[in-house]
């Protein structure tokens, strides 16, 4: 049996991981995380890519996870209300249409629970790829090093297979001048499935409710053309935010006291990243690895799904021929990407609007899905 190693659990890996164990790979995920990452923002299911979770037998429970989200708020400074809008929401868009709102970490449960013959290696990472041709023996910090077929990248924006198997991230790497944190706080808004936030002259923040109100997702942004900040130092972050947020009103004392002890705080800046090739011998990258259009383009979620259906099934189609199923990987699926990615040029370089919403509708379905064997 072909053994496949794929890197990171989250939406990318565990999909590719459920597609190749479904076209019949012995697949192992190795994650850095002691788990299951816990956290992150609201995310998309949109067009085709509910096609896949359908096929994966995962649409239904997907729904019943929806956010539920009925409208937003804009407040000032002082939390009184300026607008609100029950059509379209920040995280989400357009509210009535049939694209799936949920948030990541429940997405990554479900695809979790539906891995029955999958090796995990939690708390472990590569730390070595040596191709050979005809295998790849990889290094771990913990486990033993083996022999794997293919390896799969699908370890986020910041990869670890990407620098050990193509280079630097700087290569790769389009940033846009916007930073973001989000993380879990209590429901202390008392947010009815709505969201609220509220636009200063440099930042903004945003609270809106989750799992059925239980709770909420709090999230900072702030734009900042120069700013360096390693995105493994949580200590440096929180200071940042502290600088730029603490006299900007609303509820920002009492989001940034939540902050220091959220579980799941996450913070990074926004960025793209851009290869010419996805595939180097028997390494292959998907999801955010490969392709990342970031948050701005609202695709990523459905970029990671479609993009392990469709690696898994040119795989499953060249028969054992890494090299044709690579390459045939690549040409169904780049100009999609890109479509993708240049979405984002047009949010930072229009205003939103009709015209905006009909064109990003119109790249969201313009892939026509195969049917593999």
């Amino acid at each position: 049996m072909t053994a496949a190693l794929v890197s990171g659990a989250s939406v990318a890996g565990l999909a590719n991981a459920y597609w190749l164990a479904h076209h019949g790979y012995s697949v192992t995920v190795v994650e850095r995380f002691d788990g299951l990452r816990p956290g992150g923002q609201a995310i998309d299911v949109r067009g085709p890519a509910l096609n896949i979770l359908e096929r994966m037998g995962l649409l239904q429970a997907a729904e019943a996870k929806k956010t539920a989200i009925r409208g937003a708020s804009f407040v000032d400074e002082y939390g009184n209300e300026l607008s609100r809008d029950t059509e379209s929401t920040p995280t989400g868009g357009v509210i009535d249409n049939p694209d799936i709102e949920i948030l990541r970490d429940d997405l990554v449960g479900l695809l979790r629970d539906s891995l029955d013959d999958v090796e995990f290696l939690f708390g472990d990472s590569i730390t070595g790829l040596d191709d050979r041709g005809d295998r790849v023996v990889v290094s771990f910090e913990q486990a033993n090093a083996r022999e794997v077929d293919l390896v799969v990248g699908a370890d986020g924006l910041h990869s670890n297979v990407r620098r050990l198997a193509f280079g630097p991230e700087s290569e790769f790497i389009r940033a846009i001048p916007t930073f973001m944190a989000i993380f879990t706080v209590p429901n202390f808004l008392n947010l009815d499935y709505w969201q609220m936030f509220h636009q200063s002259d440099t930042t903004v923040a945003g609270v809106y409710s989750a799992r059925d109100n239980t709770e909420a997702r709090a999230m900072f942004g702030f734009m900042d053309r120069d700013l360096k900040i390693d995105y493994r130092d949580t200590a440096a972050q929180f200071a940042e935010l502290e600088r730029r947020m603490a006299h900007d009103g609303w509820v920002r004392p009492q989001l940034l006291d939540y902050m220091r002890t959220a579980p799941d705080f996450y913070f990074d800046g926004l960025a793209q990243i851009v290869m010419d090739r996805w595939a180097r011998g028997r390494v292959v990258l998907a999801g955010d690895p490969a392709h990342c259009s970031s948050p701005m383009s609202g695709q990523g979620t459905s970029l990671a799904l479609l993009g392990a259906y469709i690696l898994a099934g040119e795989l499953a189609r060249a028969q054992g021929d890494h090299e044709r199923g690579f390459a045939n990987y690549d040409s169904t699926f780049r100009g999609y990407v890109e479509r993708t990615q240049r979405l984002v040029d047009m949010e930072l370089g229009m205003d939103a609007g009709p015209m905006v919403a009909e064109e990003f509708y119109t790249v969201v379905h313009s892939i026509d899905l195969q049917e593999y064997p």
